[in-house]
């Protein structure tokens, strides 16, 4: 399925293995019937300490690619037999006292986002000085090793833009927009510098506010209908894709909508050809495996990665692959 094979570099536990098998319809059906009891009963598979890890995010209210991190987050936690606490702020300051909370309960481990690393790093500081074990998911891999980290779950933001890049030159597109909707944000500055560095043409950041939808869409459609050589635009999460192109219908633009991220409405304008492409870095996969490794840790001193992150993406996909991931979107695991 993959369009990069070599750039995408999963490293899977044998737990997670396990968790996720399933090869016939009739095995897979089995497979999903227990892990829907196991998370109903709340039966773990293990005998460990009842461990309490936290999970501190960036996310903002109403993200579904969050909502899918934590999907993995809790089934993984379900498995190994943690108490999973879960919280979010879109403000770094606020976010790194959640984080400075989650060191005040003594949580048995955290697990933090670093979108806005320079805001975060004391509150790491805290945690890894209180004996606090801490994983970094998503975003901050460059400086997750330095702030302390055990490793980082994720994927390469400028490798990922660099995926886009090389896709949109293989498509004969000539003029980008990137669609920036959090300033701030490292890993998105990232993504569009990735872009630009493999494009062989023109790229230009659009900066949006991606709290106020209508506001991004106002801002998209006039930039298409000011330049009518854009021929692709690349929106940095799933819900702007739908919002960028409705921008385009009312532009009157015939620019290609691409973007990073899944959800479920991006696996059906990618089956019905309304987006080009998608970029996957695999969401449950990041809350699932930061769970486990931090249970890897705890119980038997296990770490992953080698001082490099633990790649969940990019890949990229198309119509192609579109039907069998929007039966995986709408079950909330893609």
């Amino acid at each position: 399925m993959a369009r990069f094979p070599t750039w995408v570099v999963i490293a899977l536990t044998g737990a997670l293995s396990l968790s996720l098998a399933g090869c016939s319809s009739t095995g897979g059906k089995r497979a999903e019937d227990a892990r829907k009891a196991a998370a109903a009963q709340g039966r773990a598979a293990v005998n460990t300490p009842r461990w309490t890890f936290a999970m501190i995010t960036h996310s903002g209210d109403g993200d579904t690619f969050w909502d899918i991190v934590q999907s993995g987050a809790k089934q993984a936690a379900v498995k190994d037999n943690i108490n999973f606490l879960y919280s979010h702020d879109a403000e770094a300051q606020q976010q790194a006292q959640l984080v400075d909370a989650a060191v005040d309960k003594r949580v048995d481990g955290i697990i933090v986002t670093l979108a806005k690393p320079d805001a975060l790093k004391a509150a790491v500081a805290r945690a890894e000085k209180a004996g606090i074990p801490v994983i970094t998911v998503n975003s901050g891999s460059a400086q997750s090793r330095a702030y302390g980290a055990l490793t980082h779950v994720g994927q390469d933001e400028s490798v990922a833009g660099e995926a886009v890049g090389q896709e949109l030159n293989e498509r004969g597109k000539k003029r980008v927009l990137c669609v920036l909707h959090e300033q701030g944000n490292v890993g998105h500055e990232q993504r569009c510098a990735g872009v630009a560095k493999t494009f062989s043409g023109t790229v230009e950041n659009l900066y949006v506010n991606g709290t106020n939808m209508p506001d991004v869409q106002a801002a998209i459609g006039a930039r298409l209908q000011a330049d009518r050589s854009v021929d692709a635009v690349v929106t940095l999460g799933a819900p702007y894709a739908d919002t960028a192109v409705k921008a385009k219908a009312d532009a009157g633009s015939r620019a290609e909508v691409d973007t990073f991220d899944l959800n479920a409405r991006v696996a059906a304008e990618l089956k019905d050809g309304t987006l080009g492409f998608a970029v996957d870095q695999q969401p449950y996969l990041q809350g699932y495996q930061a769970v486990d490794l931090l249970w890897l840790y705890k119980y038997n001193g296990d770490v992953l990665g080698g001082g490099r992150s633990v790649l969940t993406g990019p890949q990229i996909v198309t119509k192609d692959q579109a039907a069998t991931l929007e039966e995986y979107t709408k079950r909330g695991t893609r």
